[in-house]
């Protein structure tokens, strides 16, 4: 059948690049068969667009400061694709038949297999793909992949608590992610402990497991398989069957503090009751399904809990295809974990948890390449997510359709490392607001970006004037983000914690997959030239003030040039509205004093004391942000005897500065401006990539240059609204930290406490790392 034009590739009726994408340029794969659902990783090469911008000598006055143009390089990616095993040889051969030239595209001419049906599949991969299939440990590759998701992927793990804003509660990314206990729930239950990458046991287990569900659930109900035996779980009462605590004493047990609604016993008010029996017994087959799904659940919790306490372990994550994301599940065995801990343990479940064994027999195949020695991140552009609705594809030769869920991630430039200068790393969370939880919030910022969506489009059309389909890809960007963003008013927490910060990378993902690199480069072009010519009159205005004169304004001036963000809807219509508004009417139009937020006293008094002896600035945007605001502050820290490092986005974000034109402006401000000359020949300043792509910054994972550079600081400066109030407004540094914004959303300032460009100046001293059990998340004062 395969190679024939009556192939099964061609009875998939959906354009590869929406399930199986980049699959033509595939150079590695690997699958893990179990028996319900396979998982296919591949590796592959994309090509992407991206801004290159080169200085160019100043002939005429008119002549642009530098030339912006478009190229292409190739960026690595990972792909895995869970689709039902049944269709293993129709998805085989749809590989095969999209890959562009043929299997001598594949790297090594081997597979990696893993999973029950590595072995049973063996010849029709081997027949179908052409490569010999090499099959490898099934836990050893759970084990490896689960590792690789929790270094490179945040958000990973969640704890589920139903009645509790949010029900999903998404763990912070850790340095060291063990010791942990892995609960393995397939068939039966297989319980590892895993202490470092390579070191790991399987310590027990249990026989009563997914298949102890499945085959009870068939003798017990009609249910024909696992999937709908879930559905009648959901709808059912397991109180109905089971008898309770209150059953048997008529309340709460109190002497041995067991409340009322305590299970006592499973099935217990079933007694003498036959399957003929059922309707007329006072409970249904669903309230049989959900009974049994509690009693699995409860074993599988106490006996993960029992283990946990006897190996000194505060941490179980929970796998397999029992889990699934079920709420009823989840909320099952978390009530078992912390009613038989006392709260002491944690029970962890994870969003990408069917591709832990895919994942692992990649890595295991692509071991040569020193894959820990790089990372990857999440490409929300391409992954379905938590309990989101998944593709839908057309099988014709089944006469059915069936569902197909996706993972991609992008391989980065750079290894990410949390910033040495945060107090309790390991509890830090950069965002204000989760909107998971904020329900007020959510609501806004999903229509706030919504309603974006046709000024952003038409900006990235504006960047491609020479292209014949930019308005066609700005269209197709339109209609995918908002898509998403109606997965997310559905489903918030389908990709993690919903944050301003993860709403703009998402957006970021769909711009540069329908080929925008960047947007806002012929703007922030513009706007660095504009501001470059005012900059000579105004250092002199600076140097004609006294020294408190001169160091209110220069923060003042920061706030003015920070009011120049393209991406706030206030400050695009103001500017829209008067095509001569300029940094003066910037200074105008911020809030007098006191502002929202009003330190700058308590800072200029500091000036008064030894300089710092090193500062590290986040920047924000191009043009009288960093030209007018952030240069002249930073010539005067320069003349102060501090050295400084300017830290700006590795990639391109609305109109933030990108450290490609970060150094072609500083050398242009050095021409102009003695001082910065100097400091950058003498290596007193320097610019340096943040590894970030966002407006907002997430400080557990920025540049390890950054990071080094950053131990021997004793001043952070974080300036904009995405770095310093959606992100990091209350983090706490070991050092001192001014954080410097102003708010020009209506609505935020409303939150706040304030007026559209109320002004946050907070600066800080220092803070020795507290003692504490909690997570310290941004929006906790």
């Amino acid at each position: 059948m395969a190679g024939t034009d009556t192939s099964y590739a061609r009875s998939i009726e959906l354009p590869p690049d929406q399930i199986f994408r980049n699959l033509q340029n595939a150079k590695r794969f690997a699958i893990d068969i179990g028996g319900s659902l396979a998982k296919l990783a591949y590796y592959t090469t994309v090509k992407r667009k991206i801004a290159h911008f080169s200085e160019r000598d100043q002939g005429e006055n008119d002549s642009p400061l530098y030339e912006v143009t478009e190229e292409e390089e190739t960026r690595e990616s990972l792909h895995f694709v869970k689709f039902e095993t049944v269709y293993i040889e129709q998805c085989l051969d749809f590989v095969k038949q999209n890959l562009i030239e043929s299997k001598d595209q594949i790297c090594g001419k081997v597979i990696k297999a893993t999973g029950g049906g590595a072995h049973k599949y063996m010849e029709l991969i081997k027949d179908k793909l052409g490569l010999d299939v090499d099959k490898e440990d099934e836990m050893d590759c759970l084990i490896k992949g689960l590792n690789f998701l929790l270094k490179n992927i945040p958000d990973e793990a969640y704890g589920y608590v139903r009645h509790v804003n949010p029900q999903y509660q998404f763990q912070t990314a850790e340095p060291n992610i063990f010791p942990y206990l892995l609960v393995n729930i397939g068939s039966g239950v297989s319980i590892v402990k895993v202490e470092s990458d390579d070191k790991f046991e399987r310590i027990g287990g249990t026989a009563m497991g997914g298949g102890t569900f499945s085959g009870l659930g068939s003798l017990l109900t009609n249910a024909t398989g696992f999937d709908e035996l879930l559905q009648l779980a959901t709808r059912g009462d397991h109180r109905k069957v089971d008898m309770l605590v209150k059953d048997i004493y008529g309340g709460a047990y109190s002497a041995l503090g067991l409340p009322g609604d305590l299970l006592a016993s499973s099935f217990g008010k079933t007694v003498r009751n036959s399957l003929e029996q059922t309707e007329g017994a006072g409970y249904t087959q669903e309230d049989i399904a959900k009974s049994l799904l509690h009693m699995i659940s409860n074993g599988i919790g106490q006996i993960a809990c029992l283990y946990a306490n006897l190996h000194g372990l505060k941490k179980v994550y929970f796998g397999g295809y029992f889990i699934r994301g079920q709420p009823v599940t989840m909320n099952t065995i978390t009530f078992a974990i912390n009613y038989w801990s006392k709260g002491e343990v944690q029970g962890l479940y994870l969003r990408h948890e069917g591709y832990l064994g895919a994942i692992g027999a990649f890595l295991k195949g692509a071991e040569e390449d020193n894959t820990c020695k790089y990372q990857w991140g999440e490409n929300f552009a391409g992954s379905s997510g938590l309990n989101s609705p998944p593709p839908v594809v057309s099988l014709i030769s089944r006469g059915r359709s069936s569902t197909f869920d996706m993972l991609e991630l992008d391989k980065l430039d750079r290894m990410l490392v949390p910033l040495p200068a945060l107090v309790r790393p390991n509890l830090y969370h950069p965002d204000v607001v989760d909107l998971t939880e904020d329900t007020e919030a959510r609501k806004y910022w999903l229509d706030c970006f919504e309603e974006a969506l046709d000024r952003v489009a038409e900006c990235a059309t504006r960047s491609q004037p020479q292209s014949e389909d930019a308005v066609e890809r700005a269209q197709e960007f339109k209609k995918k983000y908002k898509k998403r963003l109606q997965d997310l008013r559905a489903q918030p927490f389908a990709y993690g914690s919903l944050t301003v910060r993860s709403l703009l990378d998402t957006r970021e993902h769909c711009l540069n997959e329908m080929g925008f690199a960047d947007p806002y480069s012929h703007l922030k072009q513009q706007e660095n030239e504009k501001s470059l010519k005012l900059l000579p009159k105004r250092l002199e205005q600076l140097s004609a003030m006294n020294w408190y004169g001169r160091q209110f304004a220069l923060i003042e001036g920061i706030l003015a040039g920070n009011v120049f963000d393209w991406g706030a809807k206030e400050v695009t219509k103001l500017i829209n509205d008067d095509e001569d508004f300029g940094f003066g009417d910037a200074k105008e139009k911020l809030q007098q004093r006191p502002w929202l937020m009003d330190d700058v006293d308590q800072w200029i008094e500091r000036l008064k004391g030894p300089p710092h002896e090193s500062a590290v600035i986040f920047v924000d945007n191009s043009g009288a942000d960093i030209v007018l605001g952030i240069f002249p502050f930073v010539r005067e820290l320069l003349k102060r005897g501090t050295q400084v490092a300017l830290s700006a986005n590795s990639k391109p974000a609305l109109n933030d500065i990108t450290h490609s034109e970060l150094m072609i402006v500083t050398n242009k401000i050095a021409e102009l401006d003695s001082d910065i000359s100097l400091a950058l020949q003498e290596r007193r300043l320097q610019l340096l990539e943040s590894g970030g792509a966002s407006p907002c910054l997430d400080l557990s994972r920025i540049d390890s240059v950054v990071a080094e550079r950053c131990k021997r600081a004793d001043l952070l400066i974080f300036e904009g609204m995405g770095r310093a109030v959606h992100t990091n407004l209350n983090a706490q540094f070991t050092c001192e930290s001014l954080k410097l914004a102003v708010i020009k959303n209506q609505w935020l300032a409303n939150r706040l406490g304030g007026d559209v460009f109320s002004v946050m100046c907070k600066y800080e001293k220092g803070s020795a790392a507290k003692d504490s059990g909690k997570p310290m998340k941004s929006n906790e004062a």
